[in-house]
């Protein structure tokens, strides 16, 4: 059977571990990112966006369902309910559209090495990302749950509005924190990360699924996921927002319970690692005492 041919496969419990991993690790990095002050430069205001680089980098490495899942996962956990805060069923838009996008850059690299091909997909992943985002931010004007208030009664003026902020997310946070870093670690890191966590790395050109990635099932199931995201932000916009709530004390502790959810992060990045690292020593001694 062809390399090709051959699916990447993880056990369930390392499957859990990518997940916590990832959920962690961009949980932390999003607290940061609320430390971090935004430069205005005229009527362009540059602020980090995200750090993409993690999820991106563990959706190429290991499996990027879980990987990408699990860092939309941690936004929620670590940069909405730690901070006493949470917003209800317009949190399923960005969960959805930062899921897909991170999955599908992930689904995009068959070769850790090639360099060209880590860095098209994380500035895709960046960009279908910001894209979606902007849409539905443009749809929930023309369709009049939202206003706008820079040109009063000229919804088309949106697109510009939002077409500016998309090249900017894209051109600033997308090469400096996305496509530059993933770039640099994803090849130096292949082969070497996945054997201290226990885990064989895949083989170069083996796919996460069999077929091409830009698939007909790929396609439907985004469509399917794209149309429920917009749903839901409609929804939460016209006043049916359901389970949003934050409370009292949120606002005035707002930067101590930042720096607590970014303990917890660490606490839950630090023990697992160190679980995969005691679990990969353990096979590695078994397998030398079955050799002896």
């Amino acid at each position: 059977m062809s390399t090709l041919k051959t699916r990447y496969t993880l056990t369930q419990s390392q499957k859990m571990m990518i997940f916590v991993l990832s959920m962690s690790l961009y949980g932390l990095s999003n607290m940061f990112t609320e430390l971090v002050p935004s430069i205005q430069l005229g009527p362009v205001e540059l602020s980090i966006e995200y750090f993409a680089f993690i999820p991106l980098t563990l959706c190429m490495l290991f499996h990027p369902l879980y990987a990408a899942v699990g860092a939309a996962v941690g936004e929620v956990i670590f940069g909405e309910l730690m901070l006493g805060q949470f917003g209800g069923l317009g949190e399923l838009e960005k969960f959805i559209t930062f899921s897909l996008a991170m999955y599908t850059a992930g689904l995009m690299v068959s070769d850790p090495k090639n360099r060209r091909q880590v860095g098209a997909a994380a500035i895709t992943g960046v960009a279908i990302h910001q894209f979606f985002s902007s849409a539905v931010d443009i749809l929930k004007v023309w369709v009049g749950v939202e206003e706008l208030e820079a040109v009063k009664g000229l919804a088309e003026s949106i697109v510009i509005i939002e077409g500016v902020g998309f090249l900017n997310d894209v051109l600033f946070s997308g090469i400096l924190f996305a496509l530059l870093p993933t770039m640099y670690l994803v090849p130096r890191l292949y082969g070497k990360i996945e054997p201290l966590l226990g885990m064989k790395p895949r083989e170069r050109n083996m796919k996460y699924a069999s077929g091409v990635w830009l698939s007909p099932k790929l396609v439907i199931s985004g469509t399917i996921l794209i149309m429920i995201a917009l749903g839901s932000e409609l929804l939460s916009e016209s006043g049916w927002n359901i389970g949003d709530f934050e409370f009292a004390w949120a606002e005035s502790g707002e930067e101590k319970l930042i720096w607590l959810s970014m303990l917890v992060a660490v606490i839950i990045a630090v023990v697992t690692i160190l679980s995969l690292i005691r679990r990969a020593a353990r096979r590695r001694q078994e397998g030398g005492q079955a050799d002896a």
